[in-house]
């Protein structure tokens, strides 16, 4: 279940368990005839639809945003993979880390939950180490969050900007993150970027959630670039490897491949050097993402009202108690209050600015997130540097 500390000004705040290979959320919250219960909610949805600014029952909803979502996948973790990134002892090694890294991203969902969608300007910080982390929603709609990550003592930064769409399709609904992620190893002068794969949830014949899609990671500082695919079952749900992820590392110019990929992103998966064919482990999800302890709150007085576990808390207790009348009613509660902030802000002719990112928007680029500070403070909430549990 969730965990209660105290919050600003004596309230709560509720943390609830990172989403991990084993135990935490996706155990606490399951749906009963779930299946039958999506049927219904999307019975009057035509197929091709854009669920974009489709309003979920809380039944369906998981006691966390997707701002904290995303900030799980880069704060929570077992093996530093973020700051291995920047130990490697040449570019080659490097990217691998960063392959590896990009992987660990990757975090098993809860089939037939999603999280909360944010409210505009809701915010996240959370450290774990030297690595802090903090996330903006910078737009409402279309749903767009900012996340800025530095570690002083490796010298690493990351900014992610990211627009999600989801479309239903009769029989699934797939959700494309929009945007890019960008590292950057500062003691040696490259920039990764890379993108996301996309998130399919399957209702027939065979419901499940996966991972799928293409993700490429490109440093132009080194030449070199790696091809991830992921792959979910074959048509219909049957056949294929579930999970698995196949891609290579090669050299931009000359297209010449240096390592094959090869795994599942939920076990292991191995790098094979095609001169050598010498293979070696690249990640073990079991070591990352086996079983995450829960943050915990540090410094009460530093928590902003715009912070997720503070926004959410009424909302998340009622989802985790299954008590789903006052879940509504928090629910409604959240967007009434912003809803209201909305029409005073019209009201005084003022428009909502962003408060720790710039951002930018064109048809040729999408949207462009840029942090304001160069590095992220200490968070009051506090994420366990081990978080695997034995």
């Amino acid at each position: 279940m969730g965990k209660e500390d105290d919050g600003e000004g004596g309230g709560k705040v509720l943390l609830t368990p990172p989403l991990a290979l084993e135990g935490g959320l996706a155990v606490e919250h399951r749906v009963p005839n779930i299946v039958q219960r999506i049927l219904s909610l999307f019975g009057n949805i035509r197929p091709g639809s854009d669920l974009t600014r489709f309003q979920l029952p809380p039944l369906f909803n998981i006691p966390k945003s997707h701002l904290q979502m995303y900030g799980e996948s880069v704060y929570c973790f077992g093996e530093d993979l973020l700051g291995k990134c920047a130990k490697g002892k040449n570019p080659l090694d490097r990217l691998a880390n960063v392959v590896a890294w990009s992987i660990s991203t990757t975090r098993p969902m809860i089939f037939g939950a999603a999280p909360l969608n944010p409210v505009l300007g809701e915010t996240h910080h959370v450290s774990n180490g030297n690595l802090n982390v903090r996330l903006e929603q910078v737009s409402h709609h279309p749903p767009v969050s900012a996340l800025h990550a530095t570690d002083e003592q490796e010298q690493v930064e990351l900014v992610w900007c990211q627009n999600p769409t989801a479309r239903y399709y009769g029989t699934s609904v797939e959700a494309v993150i929009n945007g890019k992620r960008v590292l950057k190893l500062l003691n040696f002068g490259e920039t990764y970027e890379m993108n996301s794969p996309k998130a399919l949830i399957r209702f027939f014949p065979v419901p499940g959630s996966n991972w799928v899609g293409n993700v490429r990671i490109r440093c132009r500082d080194s030449g070199l670039e790696a091809d991830i695919c992921y792959e979910g079952k074959g048509f219909l749900g049957f056949g294929g490897n579930h999970r698995s992820i196949k891609g290579k590392i090669f050299d931009s110019s000359s297209s010449k491949i240096i390592y094959e990929i090869n795994g599942f992103w939920d076990s292991i998966v191995t790098l094979k050097n095609v001169h050598s064919g010498e293979t070696t482990m690249l990640y073990n999800a079991k070591d990352t993402i086996g079983e995450l302890k829960t943050p915990s709150l540090r410094d009460p007085e530093g928590l902003e009202p715009t912070e997720s576990v503070v926004v959410w808390r009424e909302l998340g207790e009622r989802i985790l108690k299954r008590e789903w009348e006052k879940a509504r009613e928090a629910k409604t509660s959240v967007e009434e209050r912003q809803r209201q902030a909305d029409k005073e802000r019209k009201t005084r002719g003022e428009r909502w600015v962003p408060k720790y990112f710039t951002v930018s928007q064109t048809a040729e680029n999408g949207w462009d997130c840029f942090p304001k500070e160069p590095t992220v403070p200490p968070a009051p909430i506090i994420a366990s540097q081990e978080c695997i549990t034995d």
